[in-house]
């Protein structure tokens, strides 16, 4: 019998709550007995092996017991899951480790109870991992291999088997010729109706009979028998004329105590005890050891093309988080979310409240809340705003600076480089957990000026690439900064926007006289408001309006979401030669100042002309439009917005995603009403791949970051489903049910690591949950992403060809319909279409009988 194991170092969670602010002391020898005071036996999980590369049979196995783990790792692990960590136990030991590596041992014959023990000290390590060497054995000679002989096959009955079961003839073939009067050959035939019922003998029915000359013995029949329990369905009512209040209490019936004092002595049960006990024990101890539920069949063929044998094969989303706050979220539904770009484990969440649209600017809201790994139960940063945040986006070169829409039609600009220690000191070493959580708030630096903006909310806001700008006619620019200073807006209103976040033209005189008394200002405190937009607030107005026109009569498209393309600077003028360069130090230099930032003059700019001015746009009833943003000039003269180039009524609802992959730049997925699309640039003819209808409505999607054909859509009855467009496109290759009570609003994934991917989920009832995705999810195969291409380019030329067919058939029909609709030609009669034949048939007797006497016959 293998040796138990004992306690775990981890305290319950009754205990954790009454030590709740102690110090954590290092375990001592006394407290776990039964090892060498130099190891510490440890219970790693599985999700802790996979972080560390140290998987049982895998990374460790029989023949490589050992591990060497940083002690930097060790203690990065302790500080982000804190008490969860697996080396919580021996928290200050590691600390007081003077080696930069600690040792970890695989303990596979559980010698100290548990499967891994962690090495205390260096002069133990050593001496585990240079042992004396043994003395060396002698030689034996190995035998000879020898070739196996096939033995004699022995029959034991199977061909007597098969022979009963192969089909042999038995009867003699049936030989049937056909025959007819040479003279008989070329004569013409007249057919012409004739009615069956006048005429007699006209046909002969051969009408089926049972012979009783004939019979079929039947030797064997298979068939397929289901036993069912009868159920019967009875009910019985009393119907009280005076209604009564009764009761009824019940109590156990206990035995008395001379009889169960004669049940416990009896021989019977000592001996069942004494039976059963050895197999309870015995199975407790192989459920220890292994898991033995685990479908080894399925796990054969897990990530077999990736050469990954782990046995993981969990399919489903695990929860590691969830987040709420009913002080902020209540009455309130998410409308937005993003992961932090550069900070790990903070989430940014925008709130909208599900009743009425607040309208007053003299009181500020709360409306963008940052949650965080490291403390679940309470907020780390709140954004002050006028009015509710419908969407909200990073600044891609200065994370700090924040750009948000809201439901009044207003633009807001946050900086937080003052909160940035809010959200980087939350780690188990810097809280104090004794002290009140007071939650620090930010208020915004500017807002839009409320009469230059519509009344609709402003449903999707994305930030220019820091490659280019955009002046006041559309066309594209050289971005002499290098950093995001533009934002491109949309609103059900008919526009679209660019705003410039830089110190316009006709201010730059009038702010130049105050940059000194700026620069001799005190440092930005968290209580005081920032500069860095000051010049904006409550004038900022948009650069650019683009009025989206329809393409087939008067009227305008009202735009929902909408995806630009990012443009990648090749670097062929001068000013940028060495971008690649610049790329890699741009973590070194200093991050800008917007408040010092001027928008040049166009005439001064590079004008870029590979840079792709069209983008797609989603409606609210359900349109896919793709059009150009850069104006047109008319007869007079005049600017106004062009025509678009196609759209197609998809989606039965309004459009919630319209995303580009981040693998292939051209490929565009969209999700709404009962269904999803996904489009090709440049193909006009529609979406390559739409999805057949869904019960229930599809309210939110996005593409996998590292997987190509993985994309995940999120529907209204709360379930999240997992698509392969390698696997199928009419069904989805996981569905993970009801994760939410309430309508899903967002999905938006994050990579942590090459083996570590979340997904953050957000629901309408304001409530954030963050998922892990299973290894198949994931994990690419090596030719995935041209798979994927061919895959779609196959579908692709499918649709054309259809469409192809499609209007090849409608021709024909309008030439059909022209035909019809031509003056009566003459008709020829039945007789001349008859001399017209027999004239042919003479002329192939005639040359049938030149070529017979030719022939000599």
């Amino acid at each position: 019998m293998a040796p138990k194991r004992p306690k775990s170092g981890r305290s319950s969670a009754g205990s954790k709550g009454k030590d709740k602010g102690k110090k954590t002391q290092p375990p001592t020898p006394q407290d776990k007995p039964g090892h060498p005071d130099e190891i510490f036996p440890l219970v790693l999980t599985s999700a802790t092996q996979e972080l560390f590369g140290c998987r049982t049979d895998e990374d460790v196995t029989r023949e490589s017991l050992y591990k060497l783990l940083k002690k930097d790792n060790i203690i990065q692990d302790i500080k982000t899951r804190a008490a969860v960590s697996d080396f919580s136990p021996v928290k200050q030991i590691v600390l007081d480790y003077p080696e930069e590596e600690m040792l970890l041992v695989f303990d596979r014959s559980f010698t100290y109870g548990q499967c891994f023990y962690l090495v205390l000290t260096p002069e133990a390590k050593d001496r585990i991992l240079s042992p004396p060497e043994p003395e060396t054995p002698e030689a034996f000679e190995s035998e000879v291999s020898k070739t196996p002989q096939p033995k004699l096959w022995i029959s034991l009955g199977s061909e007597q088997e098969i022979d009963e079961e192969s089909v042999t003839e038995t009867r003699e073939k049936l030989c049937y010729k056909f025959s007819r009067v040479r003279r008989k050959f070329g004569v013409p035939v007249c057919f012409s109706d004739r009615n069956t019922a006048a005429a007699k003998d006209s046909y002969l029915e051969c009408a089926s009979y049972q012979d009783s000359r004939f019979s079929i013995k039947q030797m064997q029949r298979d068939c397929g028998t289901q036993a069912v329990p009868r159920l019967q369905s009875s009910s019985a009512q009393t119907q009280w004329r005076f209604q009564k209040n009764i009761c009824t209490q019940y109590y156990p019936r206990e035995l008395h105590e001379e009889d169960i004092d004669s049940t416990v002595q009896a021989e019977s049960l000592t001996n069942l005890f004494n039976s059963v006990t050895p197999r309870v024990l015995q199975a407790l101890q192989q459920e220890e050891i292994m898991n033995v539920f685990l479908d080894d069949c399925k796990a054969l063929g897990t990530l077999a093309e990736t050469d990954d044998w782990s046995g993981k094969v969990s399919e489903d989303l695990v929860l590691h988080y969830a987040f709420t706050n009913q002080k902020y979220t209540k009455d309130k539904k998410i409308s937005s979310i993003n992961w932090h770009p550069t900070i790990f484990g903070v989430i940014a969440v925008a709130l909208t409240d599900k009743k009425k649209v607040q309208l007053d600017e003299s009181s500020a809201s709360i409306g963008i809340v940052f949650y965080s790994f490291s403390d679940p139960s309470n907020p780390q940063l709140l954004l002050e705003c006028p009015c509710d945040i419908s969407a909200f986006e990073f600044n891609p070169s200065n994370p700090n600076i924040i750009v948000g829409g809201c439901v009044t039609g207003q633009v807001v600009l946050w900086d937080i480089s003052a909160h940035i220690t809010c959200l980087q000191g939350t780690g188990i070493f810097d809280r104090d957990d004794n002290k009140e959580n007071n939650t620090p708030a930010a208020c915004y630096c500017a807002v839009s000026a409320l009469q230059s903006s519509r009344k609709d909310p402003i449903t999707d806001v994305q930030w220019l690439p820091q490659t280019f700008e955009v002046t006041r006619r559309g066309l594209p620019m050289e971005n002499i900064y290098k950093v995001s200073v533009q934002v491109v807006t949309c609103s059900p209103c008919s526009t679209v926007m660019f705003w410039d976040v830089r110190v316009p033209q006709m201010l730059n005189q009038s702010l130049s006289g105050r940059q000194q008394n700026v620069d001799q200002k005190t440092p930005i405190t968290p209580d005081s408001v920032p500069a860095t937009f000051k010049h904006l607030d409550q004038t900022w107005k948009p650069l650019l309006r683009i009025s989206l026109p329809k393409i087939d009569n008067s009227g305008e498209y009202a735009p929902f979401k909408f995806s630009l393309q990012h443009y990648a600077y090749n670097g062929n003028t001068g000013t940028s030669g060495n971008s690649e360069k610049a790329h890699e130090n741009d973590s070194t230099e200093d991050i800008p100042d917007y408040s010092q930032l001027r928008a040049p003059s166009a005439q001064t700019l590079t004008a870029l002309e590979d840079v792709n001015t069209k983008f797609y746009f989603g409606t609210e009833d359900g349109e896919i439009v793709y059009t150009d943003w850069k104006l047109e000039k008319d007869e007079s003269g005049r600017l106004h917005s062009a025509k678009p180039l196609s759209c197609f009524r998809t989606h039965q609802g309004l459009v919630n995603t319209i995303q580009r992959s981040p693998f292939f730049k051209d490929i565009i997925l969209t999700s709404g009403g009962w269904n999803f699309a996904i489009w090709k640039e440049g193909f006009m003819d529609g979406p390559i791949v739409m999805s057949p209808s869904s019960e229930q409505q599809y309210t939110a999607g996005c593409w996998s970051l590292s997987r190509p054909a993985v994309f995940f859509i999120g529907k209204e009855d709360g379930s999240i489903e997992v698509w392969n467009l390698l696997e199928s496109t009419s069904e989805p290759a996981h569905i993970h049910a009801h994760i939410t009570s309430a309508k899903i609003t967002c999905v938006k994934p994050w990579t942590v690591s090459p083996k570590l991917h979340f997904l953050a989920v957000t629901d309408d009832l304001g409530m954030l949950r963050v998922f892990e995705i299973p290894k198949t999810f994931y994990v690419p195969s090596r030719t995935e992403s041209s798979s994927v291409m061919a895959e779609l380019e196959k579908i692709r030329l499918k649709n054309l060809k259809w469409d192809e067919m499609q209007v090849k058939m409608k021709k024909e029909a309008e030439e059909l319909k022209k035909k019809m609709q031509e003056p009566d030609k003459p008709v020829k009669l039945q007789h001349e279409n008859r001399e017209e034949n027999m004239k042919e048939y003479s002329h192939y007797l005639t040359l049938e009988e030149n070529v017979l006497k030719g022939l000599g016959l």
